[in-house]
């Protein structure tokens, strides 16, 4: 009797290990195999949100075929307690392991609202703006100028949301003083800013930040991203540069960048000065007189005066010989690479072309037809004269 009962009992085992085995592998393919998600969703995780509840809210939206399996995955796989809170974008079809992988990986949100201070040359702006998940874009919700315009109702209503992420987006060509004024109106940063950083010493860039972030911190921060960009651009320089520094080749570099909104004639730009340097010429740039006259200090607003030409200011390039004393304004990498890595040309002479780009020469006849022709778009378009690059 007993060799019956302990063979049953074996049986039984057995029969025990393959039904496990059996729903082991239906809850591994289950994880693993696309989801029953239609549409893209944007999942919010709260702040302390639990596995359960998260699971059950992804099941109610759709995002899960058992939620059940979820939990039982996210425990196996050892991230059960690593639920990061934020706005998660959910993508059709997306597995359960993509699922939880999505809301535990970095922490950092995909989806949802953000706020974008974006800092330029001819002032700011408040940009709100809503991840559309059907499409992946984001679309503005509301944009508006903290210096000229009241905060609408939009912003107010969203700016205290939790999962609200925010960033400070600089343009290539804005002086620090510009960046400094436009921080002080930052109303969701904190913290008072002593003094102004030198010119070019800023990245223009794209900076996470948290309500009451600092505003001397985040200065700090744009520094230090310069700083590491121009190193290693400059140690990987061409031979033959006429610049003793580093921060000379900034200087070049913030006046390409003033020169030209074109990312590919900023090589082309940094060569017809560089050209310039080695025949003895003058820069000649509009932009460094420019800065001698507003210090960078806002945006001058008319065109030069021929007195202003003339005027001797350690600014003038038809004036003095040379490089200015500091940049001008704050170069993104691209014209850092320009100014280290130009391009080999015989141009010395560009001039607008009409199309926002510039034309170049070699001679100056060659300018002169140029110009003429720029001179004909102008009377054509009936805008008021301006300098197409210091001639």
């Amino acid at each position: 009797m007993w060799r019956a009962i302990a063979s049953n009992a074996l049986t039984l085992f057995i029969v025990f290990l393959v039904v496990a085995a059996g729903v082991l592998a239906w809850g591994r393919q289950m994880f693993t195999e696309p989801g029953p998600l239609q549409v893209a969703i944007c999942f919010e995780v709260e702040r302390g949100a639990s596995l359960s509840a998260v699971s059950q809210a992804l099941a109610e939206q759709g995002a899960l075929s058992d939620s059940r399996v979820f939990r039982i995955g996210a425990e196996y796989s050892g991230r059960a307690k690593g639920l990061k809170f934020g706005s998660y974008l959910i993508e059709p079809k997306a597995t359960m392991e993509q699922v939880l992988a999505d809301l535990t990986a970095a922490g950092q949100s995909t989806c949802g609202r953000e706020v974008n201070f974006r800092i330029g040359v001819n002032g700011m702006d408040v940009v709100l703006r809503e991840l559309d998940p059907a499409t992946n874009r984001y679309v503005e919700v509301v944009k508006f100028d903290p210096a000229t315009e009241a905060m609408p109702p939009e912003y107010l209503d969203a700016k205290d949301a939790a999962d609200l992420r925010w960033r400070v987006t600089l343009a290539e060509g804005v002086t620090s003083w510009n960046v400094v004024e436009a921080l002080k109106r930052a109303d969701f940063m904190a913290g008072v800013v002593d003094a102004v950083p030198e010119e070019g010493a800023l990245a223009p860039d794209s900076y996470e930040v948290e309500p009451g972030f600092d505003r001397a911190a985040l200065l700090a921060e744009m520094t230090a991203r310069q700083s590491a960009i121009l190193a290693e651009i400059w140690a990987a320089r061409v031979e033959g540069l006429p610049y003793k520094s580093a921060e000379e080749a900034l200087i070049m570099a913030s006046i390409v960048e003033k020169e030209t909104g074109v990312p590919q004639e900023r090589k082309r730009v940094a060569s017809v000065f560089l050209n310039r340097i080695a025949a003895g010429m003058r820069l000649q740039t509009d932009p460094t007189v420019i800065y001698g006259i507003t210090k960078g200090e806002g945006v001058l607003g008319r065109g030069l005066r021929q007195s202003e030409l003339r005027r001797e200011t350690p600014y003038n390039t038809y004036v003095i010989d040379g490089l200015p004393p500091t940049p001008i304004a704050n170069p993104g990498r691209l014209s850092i690479e320009a100014a280290l890595n130009p391009e080999t040309t015989d141009y010395i002479f560009f001039v607008a072309d009409g199309t926002g780009g510039h034309a170049f020469a070699v001679t100056l006849d060659e300018h002169n037809a140029n110009v003429a022709k720029w001179r004909a778009i102008e009377a054509e378009q009936e805008t008021a004269p301006q300098t197409g690059g210091g001639g």
